[in-house]
């Protein structure tokens, strides 16, 4: 019998022991959390994606080099009635202002996408600002309508960044679908990077001087519409105002559910 109580004891000890442990481990997981979306509502962060009900998304296209399959992505936008959003480097901007223009004629919205592309989060505020007034300048200078948007070279940014843009009337763009058409991925690679992955909101990237965008785009279109969704520009598709940003980049209407 007193062997019997032992181990009782024993085993009692263990479960309170185990209790408590299994109490503090959520404890601290629950204050985690709370600091955790403490801290990211105190960041500032660019758009990645809109959080919205309807089935409509944006499709962009990134121009730092080249020029060789340009053509093709907006004959093929064309034909499709599709529009997107092009975000120009000022040297790419400068090196090909007729593309720049015809861009802008055909429909699609050009942004910034910086003048030298930088990690603009190394740069001090002067540079920042130097850095998208004059890619700015440049784009406005030639399509003749205000630069509203701004993608950060490389995906860098950091809080002065964003506040930065943000000063200067720029919203910033990130992306929640990536092509990785960069990386000379095949046609069928891209298409199976992009499609199963866009939902409503998303924001695909992509390079005007991808090695096989240009082949996998009318698959991709073709794809995407038939799943019934709808392409405007980056600016047409985010929140200007009434809005809050999610931990992940997801730009919600004031009211949503967090």
């Amino acid at each position: 019998m007193k062997v019997f109580i032992v181990k009782k004891k024993a085993l009692a000890a263990v479960l309170t022991a185990a209790i408590l442990l299994a109490v503090g481990i959520t404890a601290g997981a629950v204050a985690f959390g709370g600091a955790e979306n403490a801290f990211a509502k105190n960041r500032k962060l660019p758009i990645y994606r809109v959080e919205t009900e309807e089935k409509k998304i944006a499709v962009s296209f990134d121009c730092a080099w080249g020029t060789e399959y340009t053509d093709s992505l907006l004959q093929t936008m064309e034909e499709k009635g599709v529009v997107s959003t092009f975000f120009c480097v000022e040297f790419w901007t400068e090196k090909h202002p007729d593309y720049v223009k015809k861009i802008s004629d055909m429909g699609h919205d050009v942004g910034t996408h910086s003048a030298t592309h930088p990690y603009m989060s190394k740069l001090d505020k002067a540079t920042m600002q130097r850095e998208l007034s004059t890619s700015k300048e440049a784009i406005e200078n030639i399509t003749g309508k205000t630069v509203k948007v701004f993608r950060p070279p490389y995906g860098d940014y950091n809080d002065a960044l964003v506040e930065t843009a943000e000063e200067m009337g720029l919203y910033t763009i990130q992306w929640d679908v990536d092509s990785l058409d960069w990386k000379n991925l095949s046609a069928k690679e891209i298409y199976n990077r992009v499609v199963p992955k866009v939902k409503n909101g998303s924001i695909v990237l992509f390079h005007n001087n991808g090695l096989h965008t240009a082949e996998a785009l009318p698959d991709i279109i073709d794809a995407l519409r038939n799943a019934g969704y709808e392409f405007v520009t980056i600016y047409d598709l985010i929140y200007k105002d009434n809005y809050i940003m999610g931990a992940d980049g997801s730009q919600k209407p004031i009211g949503a559910r967090q």
